[in-house]
């Protein structure tokens, strides 16, 4: 079996990691982290939750040692692009556990908050800058810093940032970097311009792949109602009712439906709380922290969360909203069954959803199996199909409107209440 130590790693960066914990390297780590040691360009494919931020992190922290003096004022030895604050924050976190005790600093600048106490930090120099695009941008026209000495550069999550619309603003940043340095894009998919950009930015890039795109975590169970719109609200509070000690992200396609959807599940009980892109930074970090430690059991988001966040103790998804973009489909459900454990995840389909449905089952490669209802109008009829296994391995039984199916683990059995589920709410952030 590999280990950290055989992977030409310094020792106390590895004593340090072992330390934490974690022993044994993925696969994408595995083969990643010799060619980014040796200054290779590295595109690394990998599905959401197999251990990324550390497949470049790793190599990044261990050739911080071979320089022999602090960073000029203004610079940045290592720059590190992410599409949203939640997964810049979460990198910058897991970076700075690996140099605490040694001159070597990591640095944030995301948006959302003040600009002024990162211009002041920035100042001194950085070893690891840890960025969100447009917020990185505002600080160059403000010349408050200086890439033309930046050595190294990552692209975290490269495909959303193309979904968000970060192509013209990556080009800007490139240009302000040197020509000679070694970068590494790392993605969960790989679409047609994500070649294109691999092509520019990139010198003789090594490919490592460790799951097809588009392909979800083995341990993630997965099903879907047919379900009118306006009913999926008091279905969804019926099956968050068969797993209140157990942590839930539920998604909604924009920040609005959020916000009303975490307000009727605090009216119907639930501790829950939002997060999406009209929220500052201090709320989303707030709301996340207060998930992450268990003080509320359930968050709203937009797919600001679909990526970066890495709580293994979430145990279901549920995608109230189906995502325009298939491939979020994956990042979303990537959000439980993380670090070995089991997962749940249960999609919601309205009518006007079924473009976005057959669009996720093309690049799942597979039918979701139905829990309740019938496909709509515009889908194949699954009915002569036999009837998927659940989780615990039971089969399953014709649900509402002749659907069959297993629930997914903990989602339990739809069944008449005569009221809300009976609990404390939360107020959002």
């Amino acid at each position: 079996m590999t280990t950290f130590y055989d992977l030409g790693l310094p020792k106390k960066l590895v004593d340090k990691l072992v330390a934490t914990g974690i022993d044994t390297p993925t696969p994408i780590q595995e083969r990643a982290i010799p060619h980014a040691l040796e200054g290779q360009d590295v595109m690394g494919l990998a599905q959401t939750g197999t251990g990324k931020t550390m497949a470049f992190g790793l190599p990044l922290i261990a050739k911080l040692q071979s320089y022999g003096r602090p960073p000029e004022a203004k610079t940045v030895r290592s720059l590190i692009l992410a599409p949203t604050r939640e997964l810049a924050n979460q990198i910058k976190d897991s970076l700075a556990a690996l140099v605490e005790g040694t001159p070597f600093k990591v640095g944030l600048v995301v948006g959302g908050v003040a600009i002024n106490p990162q211009i002041k930090r920035v100042g001194k120099g950085t070893d690891v800058l840890v960025a969100t695009p447009g917020r990185l941008i505002d600080l160059m026209e403000r010349r408050a810093l200086d890439l033309s000495q930046t050595d190294f550069l990552v692209l975290d999550e490269a495909d959303q940032m193309l979904d968000m619309g970060f192509i013209h603003a990556l080009r800007q940043i490139v240009g302000w970097l040197p020509e000679k340095r070694q970068t590494m894009l790392f993605s969960a998919t790989m679409p047609k311009l994500m070649a294109e950009i691999a092509g520019s930015y990139l010198n003789n890039p090594v490919r490592v792949q460790v799951a097809p795109p588009g392909k979800t975590a083995d341990k993630v169970t997965q099903g879907i109602h047919f379900i009118a719109k306006a009913e999926k609200t008091a279905l969804l509070i019926e099956l968050l009712a068969d797993h209140r000690d157990e942590a839930a992200i539920v998604f909604a396609r924009t920040k609005h439906g959020s916000d009303r959807l975490m307000k009727a599940l605090v009216k119907a009980g639930y501790d829950a709380i939002a997060v999406h892109g009209n929220k500052s930074q201090g709320q989303r970090e707030r709301a996340i922290k207060a998930f992450r430690a268990g003080e509320v059991m359930v968050l709203v988001a937009t797919d600001v969360a679909a990526r970066g966040l890495d709580i293994p103790q979430v145990r279901h998804v549920y995608n109230f909203d189906l995502p325009n973009v298939p491939e979020n489909y994956v990042h979303r459900i990537g959000r439980t069954a993380r670090a070995g454990m089991d997962g749940a995840a249960v999609a919601f389909c309205a009518p006007d959803e079924v473009d976005e449905l057959k669009a996720i089952q093309k690049v799942l490669k597979m039918d979701i199996p139905i829990l309740s209802g019938r496909p709509w109008m515009g889908m194949e009829d699954p009915s002569h199909k036999s009837k998927p296994k659940g989780p615990r391995g039971k089969q399953g039984g014709p649900r509402r409107g002749g659907g069959g199916g297993e629930k997914p683990a903990g989602t339990g059995q739809r069944r008449r209440r005569r009221g809300p589920p009976r609990g404390r709410g939360t107020k959002a952030a």
